[in-house]
């Protein structure tokens, strides 16, 4: 069974939480996301969000193996299970994310990283005057289908470096909105198969960075009330050879899980 609501239902829901107007052309916003939001922050508006953004975890690989991700969902206090977009391959799905419309919509309907020319998330976020932020590698789409916006881009040669970044920005505290890619299981996914010790490693990986970041927000934003994401682009299967892939109208690739966790400000 494919989850309610689309992916298209997120930029929407995040352009609530900050109390922005959403993207031209962006879905309504994921109504359990707002409802959250809203709980747990008392009807405020969050000035604060940080998306980690780990690529193809599916959400039957994340319901498979909890042990794995448990650092994550420790850190995290909301499930969103969401429908991703076909075809289900990286650029069509965050271009999607981050501008609420569908393929056919924001222009990228295959697997091509052309730069997006319609209204996006990002957009909407510096009309609102907010300092953004996108942190990912070189030839990644996260890295090239968001270009020509006055907005920061920090393109670092490996996942280390873009990890570290994440930290410095944290600790900077002057962006209202970042956005952090690590694309570290997809490739193991591909290479050995969802389900390898080199893949499940890197998804244990994928939830430490993402506890590891959270608790920096949680000590260092303390006046801020802030939203934090773990939000995934599409899931995957398993192929001939022992391989992974993606990009096919079924559940193990369309059906994703994000978590959220809000932090109300504790300091004025």
């Amino acid at each position: 069974m494919l989850n309610e609501h689309s992916l298209d239902t997120l930029a929407g829901a995040l352009a609530y939480a900050m109390g922005i107007e959403p993207p031209a052309q962006a879905a309504p916003a994921n109504p359990d996301l707002v409802a959250y939001i809203d709980q747990k922050l008392g009807g405020k508006k969050a000035d604060r969000i940080f998306m980690y953004n780990p690529d193809a975890v599916a959400q039957w690989i994340y319901e498979k193996y909890p042990k794995l991700t448990r650092d994550a969902k420790a850190r995290s206090e909301v499930e969103i299970p969401m429908q991703t977009v076909m075809p289900s391959v990286t650029p069509v799905c965050f271009g999607t994310m981050y501008t609420g419309a569908q393929p056919a919509v924001h222009g990228i309907t295959k697997y091509a990283k052309p730069v997006i020319t319609i209204d996006t998330l990002f957009d909407a976020l510096l009309r609102a005057g907010k300092k953004v932020a996108i942190i990912a590698q070189p030839t990644t789409s996260m890295s090239m289908i968001y270009l020509e916006r006055n907005l920061d881009y920090f393109i670092l040669p490996s996942i280390v470096e873009s990890n570290a970044k994440a930290i410095e920005l944290i600790l900077e505290d002057k962006y209202d909105f970042i956005a952090l890619y690590n694309g570290n299981y997809d490739t193991q996914m591909h290479h050995h198969g969802p389900e390898s010790y080199r893949a499940l490693a890197e998804l244990r990986v994928n939830s430490e960075i993402f506890s590891t970041l959270s608790k920096l927000i949680e000590d260092h934003w303390k006046q801020h009330n802030t939203l934090v994401g773990f939000a995934m682009d599409h899931g995957c299967h398993e192929i001939d050879g022992e391989a992974g892939s993606h990009g096919l109208d079924m559940e193990e690739d369309l059906n994703i899980v994000h978590l959220y966790k809000a932090y109300p400000a504790t300091e004025a």
